[in-house]
């Protein structure tokens, strides 16, 4: 398989793959996924040979994404995304707490939908500050 990338067309290809390779496997410890570590290598390597050899350095004779990749912002794009699938889960989760765990349907999208909007609002205001567990445990 060949494909044509302009050269901004490769660097955002590596983020993608860089993002959605963090995704999968940075919780995971030894149980890797470890094809997509090998994808993630294999175009990594590619810098060396499109004039971007600081994207790329060796680990163990693996090509991996530089520090200076790394460190390059890419973390805080990562970051907003962990941030907003947080605040989103934590909404609908209390959301539905707070209406006994329903499974949603058409009848109690709407109710459900209003009470994620409103703690989506408060997390905008006050990130989780104003969050208290009840007898203090955890």
């Amino acid at each position: 398989m060949k494909i044509e990338l302009t050269t901004k067309e490769f660097r955002r290809l590596l983020d993608l793959v860089y993002m959605g390779n963090w995704i999968l496997n940075s919780t995971r410890g030894e149980d890797r996924f470890r094809e997509y570590d090998d994808i993630e290598s294999k175009l990594f390597a590619l810098c060396r040979e499109n004039r971007m050899e600081t994207l790329v350095q060796d680990w163990n004779g693996i090509p991996i994404p530089s520090k200076a990749y790394a460190e390059g912002g890419i973390h805080e794009a990562i970051g907003l995304y962990e941030d907003t699938v947080f605040y989103e889960i934590l909404a609908e989760e209390l959301s539905r707490r707070d209406m006994d765990y329903p499974e949603i349907t058409d009848e109690n999208y709407p109710e459900i939908a209003s009470r994620i909007d409103s703690y989506m609002a408060e997390f905008q205001r006050s990130g989780v500050d104003k969050l208290i567990l009840e007898d203090g445990r955890l």
